[in-house]
């Protein structure tokens, strides 16, 4: 059987030759879900599918799983600030916490090969899970060429798949700066930038939003002279609120990163062994040229749909390249669903993974239910940045009438005893019915904060029912509970 195989499908099989044919390999496989897309939205939807008890495809085109959160993207980067700020730390900080160091230094291949343990662990994580939870994983391209069918080109040949229904969670990619290519060298994008071989002495940064501020702070705390260059007149990209944005501006400018906002970029070119970048004035003014060893360009992502035949089954991408979709994920098509940063929202792993879960428990009949505002963004320079809900512009804008409750860690026990006192927690609510309709925080470990404030805002609480719940002392949490005590009451305890 095995050779009757082989001789009807090579076409190119030769006697003594190991030339089997296996281009023209071909398996046809049937599922109730095929998932295109083993990021943190597909690989989370594909597990919960199949716990659920549907026949679970997953298909990846890619050698590892995880998609660009954990491959070149969250994870990677993570390990990076986090180590780069300990080196940071121990430099300029620990001497005067009374520990002694002498001879600081780094070592910057070992600290990638760290970065490359980690992303490893992680993505092999997901495979020993896909095997738990019995999720078929195909490897390869796919292509959906029918509402119910989706093929795979991959090193083996193609494999079709007949199936109930498809789940597109392709994620995004980096957005192209007009005339310029990446080699990833010295004109980079995140990619490139979690790959160097080396730290620039000199790093310009395109795009003051949150991966331009984080890979510029990990290299800023590692001896580059970083600049960032921010066409709009704020850094922390979409969602910041103005008030955080202007003092994280500070606190990094302190830190030893400069930035030049306001400031258009013209184009960016290889000359003399380093990099030029024109720049003028974003309303108009004199030209400039900047000089740097390397070029990071970090001005977005944009949905990745390529290959995906979205044309042949008559789904048609709107005006940013996003897919369509209702509030139960479905396309225009029946049977065919798209989650994370192929739709609209946040381009954001949790965001994903979350409508992941939704949309398939939406497949099973389950009520579906996802809250759009109440998803939080951070930013992990240092200090961290975390929001959630509206920010102060966004109610200015729409009319309502609202209150503010702001509490610094200055007077905050546990930051003073750590040393750790820049920012603060603002709070915002409504000013009729006391429901918290925002939280923003600068601050040690905002990061992990903001998630109670997530909690609170998801069940609809009122700053008086977060200032009521006793939190455990010293801890900067209690910054959050007098920032809800300050909106509710109009003032804190311990400021």
């Amino acid at each position: 059987m095995g050779y009757r195989f082989l001789k009807l499908a090579s076409s190119s099989f030769k006697t003594g030759s190991v030339r089997i044919g296996i281009r023209h390999y071909s398996s046809t496989h049937d599922a109730d879900l095929v998932v295109i897309g083993s990021g943190p939205g597909g690989y989370v939807a594909a597990i919960k599918a199949a716990q659920l008890g549907l026949k679970t495809v997953s298909v990846e085109k890619d050698p590892s799983l995880g998609g660009t959160c954990l491959n070149v993207g969250c994870i990677p980067s993570k390990a990076l600030l986090h180590n780069s700020h300990l080196y940071h730390q121990a430099k300029h900080d620990f001497k005067n916490r009374g520990i002694e160091v002498s001879n600081v230094s780094y070592d910057f291949k070992a600290m990638m090969a760290y970065k490359e343990k980690a992303v490893k662990g992680l993505t092999g994580g997901i495979a020993m899970l896909f095997q738990k939870n019995k999720v078929q994983l195909v490897r390869g391209v796919g292509t959906i060429v029918a509402p119910n069918k989706v093929e795979v080109n991959g090193e083996k040949g193609t494999e079709t798949i007949n199936t109930k229904n498809i789940l597109i969670a392709t994620g995004s990619e980096v957005t192209p700066f007009p005339g310029v290519t990446f080699d990833e060298k010295q004109i980079i994008t995140s990619t490139g930038a979690l790959s160097l071989t080396e730290v620039p002495k000199k790093m310009l940064v395109i795009g003051a939003g949150v991966i331009g501020l984080e890979l510029g702070s990990v290299y800023q705390r590692l001896g580059a002279d970083v600049t960032a260059i921010e066409f709009l007149d704020s850094i922390g990209g979409i969602g910041i609120d103005a008030e955080v944005s202007k003092s994280l501006q500070k606190i990094l400018a302190k830190q030893g990163m400069k930035f030049k906002l306001g400031t258009k970029v013209l184009g960016v070119r290889k000359e003399g062994g380093g990099v030029k970048v024109d720049v003028e004035a974003a309303k108009g003014g004199n030209k400039e040229v900047m000089d740097c060893d390397v070029v990071l360009i970090s001005i977005g992502r944009r949905p990745y749909t390529k290959g995906l035949g979205l044309e042949k089954v008559g789904i048609a991408l709107d005006d940013r390249g996003r897919v369509p979709v209702n509030n139960h994920f479905q396309t225009t098509v029946p049977g065919i669903y798209a989650i994370g940063d192929v739709i609209h929202g946040p381009m954001l792993a949790h965001k994903a993974e979350d409508e992941g879960i939704v949309c398939v428990e939406g497949i099973k009949g389950m009520p579906v239910h996802f809250n759009y505002d109440a998803i939080p963004s951070v930013i992990y320079t240092h200090p961290e940045v975390g929001w959630v809900g509206k920010t102060e512009e966004d109610l200015k804008k729409e009319g309502k009438a609202y209150k503010v409750g702001k509490f610094p860690f200055l007077a905050n026990s546990r930051a003073k005893t750590n040393d750790e006192t820049d920012g603060f927690v603002k709070v915002l609510a409504d000013k009729a019915t006391d429901v918290i309709l925002g939280t923003h925080i600068i601050g040690p470990g905002a990061g992990e904060l903001i998630n109670e404030a997530v909690l609170a805002q998801e069940y609809g609480a009122a700053a008086e029912d977060v200032a009521r719940v006793c939190h455990a002392h010293p801890t900067c949490a209690e910054a959050l509970r007098e920032a809800n005590l300050a909106a509710y009451i109009g003032k804190p305890i311990n400021f």
